[in-house]
């Protein structure tokens, strides 16, 4: 449980700081990657996930680099079988009884093996009288004598001891006997058996005879060892490219995307069911990126820095409703934003804690739970992203937690403000000003195969909007004056991996908004059904489809005049009399570990909620790249 929480409170991406009325720029949640492997299981304790990458293990990794580095370079040349032309060919080898069969550590048998160097000054012994932990009283002391004293193949510990009455695997015995077997071989020159050091020193047959059965023996264990001493070294050599400097690696992701919409007529004031006007967008071609920095100080904590740039804005505006927004929009006109700056650390084994200036929401904070959640890999639509009711209050900076408290039950909770940084009228911004949510979500597992999301959002806003940016987030009438809302939100999300190439899920969420001033409340509801179908026609591919009703109020009882569902009929009191289905599919090509390609198309029926509205089409082609 090492750094689980930090590893958990990293599994989502980056957001641009987004001031109201500008398009959001969606983050995406990694799990994400883990969600949509395999939800069910608890994060790897020490993990720490950057967000938006899944990647190798940082401290696992670390750990190896610096236990192992100096191993691998000089017993890559070492570790190999003998095949020596001195020794005798023999035909009856009978096989050697094996110590143990279980395998240990790489760290274990690496500390026998190791060569005389500064790292381990105890590698190699010259006499048996070095080794701390052998008397000569033991049983086996003429045994070590012998082989110290004759062919100096009897490594030690760095603290000088022997361990004799350690188990050992068969690897690490092959190793030994690797060893012995080089001392061997120097020792049999083809004038003289003779060491270096001049002192003449035969090799008895008995023991060639012995020394061909072990090598034949363990030729395979040899062979094997060497093998994964190369696999060692090909991810030390992973690491080190990737690593940006000894404390932080860089991650980046690039999106490139052509997308564009059919012309509906549009009923924009809803008296009379006739429509005043068309939508209609540019066929447009777009990209977006961003770079992040992650830097841990201890292996238990981890600073997260976020740069963002992007030119996809919203298509709200031109189609006169907002549900045709796409899940990877990040509009910052080409500038390059901060869109992530926390520090995350862990405050016990189970409990992580995130705080900053930006980046901190209910979106990066909760863990996710849709396979389909992912700005650069996942659904296509902002509202296929996730359970709308996760994206009240436009969070930016704030505090947040991660508690851990059971194998299969987790809390996470979350404080933050829209525009944490605002000095001025803290009806407009601040910490505790302005548009603010503080929320929870419990996360559940019961099973295996099943995970569940509880969700509930408290939030505050100065203006009427709820700021989740897709479908009803106006609670009142804009010929009305601007009034201050305060929300609650509930809901729940559920994925279900049926099988590794079939998840099922969905979410539904409920929010209830009383004005500051006025009498009544505005009630919404929200869900969304979805099929996930991973490695769809080839491993790492991924198919959607996803059907359900964007944000809708149900119910608005505030005085004439101020209801947003009638407001262009006097703003009288109640909800809306029909209801918009989304309907969506796309299909994620894997073209390579780091560039995927995903074609997809999404369907508004009655879009705005309003049956006198044409069908809205939304048709993208994504690519993203990851570096």
């Amino acid at each position: 449980m090492s750094l689980l929480m930090a590893s958990v409170l990293t599994t989502v991406p980056i957001s641009a700081v987004n001031l109201p009325g500008q398009a959001v720029i969606l983050p995406e949640n990694p799990v994400q990657q883990s969600t949509q492997n395999n939800l069910s299981e608890v994060v790897s304790p020490a993990e720490i996930t950057p967000p938006e990458f899944v990647q190798p293990d940082i401290t696992t990794s670390s750990a190896i680099k610096n236990k192992y580095e100096n191993i691998l370079r000089k017993s890559r040349d070492k570790i190999q079988l003998i095949s020596s032309p001195n020794l005798p060919e023999l035909k009856d080898t009978q096989p050697v009884t094996e110590v143990v069969q279980n395998q240990e550590s790489t760290e274990e048998f690496s500390q026998s093996l190791h060569p005389p160097d500064s790292d381990n000054p105890m590698s190699q012994v010259t006499s048996v009288s070095q080794l701390q932990d052998v008397q000569p009283s033991d049983w086996a002391f003429g045994a070590l004598q012998s082989l110290v004293e004759r062919y100096g193949c009897i490594a030690g510990y760095a603290d000088g001891t022997y361990l004799g009455n350690r188990s050992i695997s068969r690897y690490e015995f092959a190793a030994g006997l690797n060893a012995c077997l080089e001392k061997i071989n120097e020792a049999m020159p083809a004038a003289g058996y003779a060491y270096a050091n001049n002192k003449i020193n035969t090799v008895d047959n008995e023991d060639l005879i012995l020394l061909q059965r072990l090598q034949g023996e363990f030729k395979a264990e040899l062979q094997q060892l060497q093998q994964r001493v190369e696999t060692v070294e090909k991810q030390t050599s992973e690491l080190q490219g990737n690593r940006f400097s000894t404390t932080t690696r860089l991650f980046g992701q690039a999106i490139f995307s052509v997308q564009g919409t059919n012309s509906p007529d549009v009923d924009l004031f809803p008296r009379d069911g006739v429509p005043e006007r068309q939508g209609k967008t540019n066929l447009t071609f777009t990209s977006s990126a961003q770079l992040t920095l992650a830097t841990s100080f201890t292996g238990r904590d981890l600073l997260l820095t976020g740069l963002s740039a992007g030119n996809l804005g919203s298509n709200a505006s031109l189609l006169s409703t907002n549900m045709g927004r796409l899940g990877f929009e990040s509009n910052t006109g080409n500038n390059l934003v901060i869109s992530d700056l926390s520090y995350r650390f862990l405050a016990s084994h189970n409990l992580g804690i995130v705080v900053g200036t930006a980046g901190v929401n209910p979106i990066n904070t909760f863990r996710g739970i849709s396979p389909l959640e992912g700005s650069s890999d996942g659904a296509i639509s902002l509202f296929g992203q996730r359970n709308p009711i996760l994206s009240i209050g436009n969070g930016s900076g704030g505090i947040g937690f991660d508690w851990q408290i059971s194998d299969r039950i987790s809390l996470q909770g979350v404080y933050s403000a829209e525009i944490p940084n605002f000095p001025g009228d803290t009806k407009q911004g601040g910490l505790f000003g302005g548009r603010y949510t503080a929320g929870a979500q419990l996360s559940l597992a019961p099973t295996n195969n099943i995970d569940v999301g509880v969700h509930y959002l408290y939030s505050h806003s100065p203006d009427g909007l709820l700021g989740g940016g897709i479908g009803d987030s106006q609670l009142i009438s804009p010929f009305a004056n601007p009034t201050a809302f305060d929300t609650q939100a509930i809901g729940a999300t559920v994925a279900w991996r049926i099988n590794p190439n079939l998840h099922l899920g969905g979410w539904g969420g409920f929010t209830s908004s009383k004005p500051s001033n006025l009498s009544g409340s505005v009630e919404t509801t929200n869900w969304m059904v979805f099929a996930a179908f991973p490695n769809l026609l080839r491993p790492g591919n991924l198919g959607g489809v996803l059907v359900g009703q964007p944000p809708k109020i149900t119910s608005s009882t505030l005085p004439d005049g101020f209801n947003f569902p009638n407001f262009s009929d006097g703003g009288t009191a109640g909800g809306r009399s029909d209801t918009s289905i989304h309907v969506e599919v796309f299909y994620r090509a894997q073209l390579s570990d780091n560039i995927a390609l995903t074609p997809g198309l999404f369907v508004i029926f009655n879009p705005d909620h309003n049956a006198a509205n044409d069908a809205l089409i939304v048709g993208t082609l994504r690519a993203s790249f990851r570096f």
